[in-house]
């Protein structure tokens, strides 16, 4: 297990956390900067994503996508980048010995993009046909609805990717002016792991961003914690599916009450022993597909169910999902039932760390995000720590008078009778 880390701090304010691994075959490299979404205008939503594919599309030094590329994929690697709400990452993965290479990359990559004109539109295409893609499929599709249904319309709730609209109007100086503001060092995080020396890594670092010029603090909008008016979407589709998905305000990241809710979530829908598998599809044979999850920002979250139920079942299935919640609210969770959660928990939190990639995301990513790295055993006692109790009162603070939000997409109810189901009737 690596549990020993190094951060340093080059004189520019980029933060460099570095995690040998000694037996590793592979070395991680993850760029992470602070962000996203819900840093853009009604104008400019889905820029952030917009620019993730840009920076793959040519430097000053490495004109082309395929030279970047083939400069990793060359030494057997791989490269890629996501953007969510908050954050965006940029990261390649390489045998060991080949780690200047990732971080060189990288560098160049975020510094030194050109951004043409010509591959600002033909990239154009491809960022809509991404959008299109995600609401040909309904699963993806219910998501964007149901970020809407909980959050509304503040950029917190905003998608990801933007809108064929918003998409179809950006121009090249919005990209150069968006970075601008947010893409400096003091903003960002590079996180290695793997098989390197922390001195190497620090000095690699200094050499490749040194010359990054810092920028200005950037200002953070705050998310309105209200469940909106149209807390309820639904988009008919002649499909057999009907997807929904049932959404409450949840927490924040750091919400002291993130580890019993993590425990709450695993025994309600992680895994084919949770409360709602064994329920709904076991028991019930409502549904192929149940689980549930929850999203935790900087100062707003919220935790969901997802099912894929026929439309005949649809009614009977949502109202068994909601007396889940609240039989988590009104019964105390017995002894063996919560020692099995907090083992599964514990337990696939470790296997999630198995890999150099797995720790440069969770270190870059907790750093910049929280300001500190809580050790991998730290979160396994803390998780272990939860009791009854704790998960009782977390339901109880959800679940209790909860305003839900309910998207589906396919074959539905009528909005009336969906809105009488979340309130009981």
């Amino acid at each position: 297990m690596a549990n020993s880390w190094t951060v340093a701090t080059l004189p520019n304010g980029l933060r460099v956390v570095v995690t040998p691994i000694p037996t590793a075959q592979s070395a991680a490299a993850s760029l992470w900067v602070g962000v996203g979404s819900r840093d853009e205008t009604p104008a400019t939503n889905g820029l952030s994503h917009y620019i993730e594919h840009m920076l793959f599309k040519g430097t000053e030094r490495r004109p082309t996508a395929a030279m970047i590329s083939e400069t990793i994929e060359g030494a057997g690697g791989g490269l890629n980048a996501f953007t969510t709400k908050e954050v965006t990452c940029y990261w390649n993965n390489l045998p060991y010995e080949r780690v200047a290479t990732g971080i060189d990359v990288l560098a160049d990559m975020i510094q030194h993009s050109v951004m043409e004109s010509v591959e600002v539109e033909r990239e154009r295409t491809v960022v809509q046909q991404e959008l299109r893609r995600a609401k040909d499929s309904p699963g993806s599709w219910v998501g964007e609805l149901i970020s809407d249904a909980t959050y509304g319309n503040q950029p917190i709730g905003w998608p990801i990717g933007g809108t064929l609209d918003t998409v179809g109007t950006m121009l090249r100086d919005d990209f150069f002016s968006h970075m601008a503001t947010y893409y400096h060092p003091q903003n960002a995080v590079l996180s290695v792991a793997g098989n390197v020396e922390v001195e190497r890594i620090v000095d690699l670092a200094a050499q490749q961003f040194g010359g990054w010029k810092p920028g200005a603090d950037v200002g953070r909008d705050t998310a309105k914690p209200e469940r909106p008016a149209d807390y309820i979407r639904i988009e008919e589709r002649e499909i057999e599916q009907c997807n929904l998905s049932l959404a409450v305000l949840g927490m924040s990241r750091n919400d002291p009450d993130k580890y019993a809710l993590d425990i709450m979530n695993t025994a309600l829908g992680r895994g084919m022993s949770s409360r709602l598998f064994t329920e709904v599809r076991e028991r019930r044979g409502l549904a192929y597909s149940v689980g549930s999850g929850s999203s935790r920002y900087r100062d707003i979250g919220s935790m969901s169910v997802n099912a894929g139920v026929t439309r005949d079942h649809q009614e009977e299935a949502l109202q068994v999902i909601i007396a889940e919640l609240q039989r988590l609210a009104g019964e105390r969770m017995g002894e063996e039932e919560l020692a099995r959660t907090k083992d599964y928990a514990a337990g696939s939190f470790r296997l999630g760390l198995e890999t150099p990639m797995s720790f440069a995301q969770r270190f870059g990513g907790q750093l910049l995000q929280d300001g500190e790295i809580e050790p991998p055993d730290v979160t396994v006692a803390r998780l272990r720590a939860v009791t009854a109790e704790d998960i009782q009162r977390v339901a109880t603070r959800l679940f209790t008078d909860a305003k839900f939000s309910l998207a589906v997409v396919g074959p539905s109810a009528s909005p009336d009778r969906l809105d009488g189901i979340l309130h009981g009737a």
